[in-house]
């Protein structure tokens, strides 16, 4: 019962999440929420040691030429309602 608390501890503390939608979340996707949130805090904590350390790519401006990419199934589906 305590995995439960610590989940929904964790969850609400790094994730933002209210107490009520992590307790409501079917237990499966309640651990993928879980596992997923580990391993963007782990990718976070990595690029800020590399960036830290001088390991990092440097910063790159954005311009028209290197926007981010909508992904396609999402651009065909909200095309032209933007």
């Amino acid at each position: 019962m305590e995995n439960i608390y610590e989940q929904f501890f964790f969850l609400k503390y790094s994730g933002g999440w209210s107490f009520s939608e992590a307790y409501n979340l079917p237990i499966g996707l309640r651990k993928w929420f879980v596992n997923r949130l580990i391993k963007q805090l782990e990718a976070e904590k990595e690029a800020i040691e590399n960036a830290s350390n001088g390991g990092g790519k440097g910063s790159t401006e954005l311009s028209a030429h290197n926007q981010p990419q909508m992904p396609a199934e999402l651009a065909k589906r909200y095309k032209g309602q933007g």
